[in-house]
């Protein structure tokens, strides 16, 4: 930035979706100066300070369009009900990338590793082949091939990060969420899923939100996949060490085999979720050394992480 220009003047960065990714990657990109507004349907939730609310239906083309206006960075990060997944998950790519194509706006996308499907317990890179057989990931590898197809045709300007499962202060709705910490902290039950001796990725919701607002600054990363910075894999045991040095008690783990409801997890999504409980009977390693090199960023200990998660969990709880 010159001595001239202030966050005042620079070009805004615009969040689509306000979930913890969102409203994490809104803080990052405020701290680094960026006028930001952040979008979901309302607009009238809490966010971080110096962000803009804004309401709009990102699913319509006219929604898009609103949202989108003004902006030099587009970052999306919207997601809906697992079970309404295969039917939106289209309508909004299709509106967002019609959206930036008419407002010549960079387009970043947040991305799972759904693509890659069953492994093996092969370590996923991004030269790791998409063979998902699941909806959900058949789904979102069609998504993504569109995306890069739009970049590559030059209609639009667009970059993919992947995470692996969300974990860190604000993240409820993971399998290291809320069926996790309050029981962690109150002697509750806490679930863990399949076989939990294999190593699991885990990526800290904060630098999901530090790896997208990386590519959103480096456009020279466009027109393909990108892993998020993310800590070597462990095992869910191995967390569940950590949690207990974090809360000084051992855990009282539920473990689950199969698919079926707990806690915060109703019979609606864990029907959806059947399909992708091969995540949780294989190991799932992902590598993201090579964003790491080419951006210079660095994932969070994993034990940081835990210990963070847990605070923010102990203040929630005592509200």
């Amino acid at each position: 930035m010159s001595a001239t220009t202030t966050p005042q003047t620079r070009a805004r960065h615009t969040v689509l979706g306000a979930g913890p990714a969102g409203t994490a990657l809104a803080g990052e990109l405020v701290r680094r100066g960026h006028p930001v507004r952040l979008v979901d349907r309302k607009g009238d939730g809490p966010a971080p300070a110096g962000v803009e609310r804004f309401a709009a239906d990102v699913s319509t083309r006219e929604g898009a369009l609103a949202a989108v206006g003004g902006a030099a960075v587009v970052y999306h990060c919207v997601n809906v009900g697992y079970h309404l997944q295969v039917e939106v998950m289209p309508r909004v790519q299709e509106a967002v990338l019609a959206a930036v194509e008419a407002s010549g706006a960079r387009l970043v996308v947040l991305d799972t590793l759904y693509p890659y499907g069953e492994t093996g317990g092969a370590v996923m890179t991004e030269d790791s082949p998409w063979q998902a057989t699941s909806r959900k990931g058949r789904m979102r590898a069609e998504l993504d091939e569109r995306y890069l197809a739009a970049h590559r045709a030059g209609r639009a300007r667009v970059v993919l990060g992947r995470s692996a499962d969300f974990v860190g202060p604000g993240v409820l709705n993971s399998s290291l969420g809320a069926a996790v910490f309050p029981g962690a902290l109150t002697g509750g039950e806490v679930l863990a899923l399949g076989d939990i001796d294999l190593p699991h990725s885990h990526t800290d919701i904060r630098d999901v939100a530090a790896g997208l607002a990386t590519l959103g600054e480096r456009p020279e990363g466009d027109g393909r996949v990108w892993h998020l910075p993310t800590a070597p894999a462990v095992s869910t045991r191995e967390i569940h060490t950590m949690i207990e040095k974090c809360v000084g008690r051992p855990l009282n783990v539920v473990v689950l085999e199969e698919a079926r409801p707990f806690g915060p997890f109703d019979d609606l999504f864990m029907a959806e979720y059947a399909e992708m409980f091969y995540q949780h009977t294989e190991p799932q390693i992902m590598d993201s050394s090579a964003c790491q090199r080419a951006f210079g960023v660095a994932p969070t200990p994993l034990a940081d992480t835990v210990e963070a998660t847990v605070a923010w969990y102990a203040e929630r709880l005592a509200r």
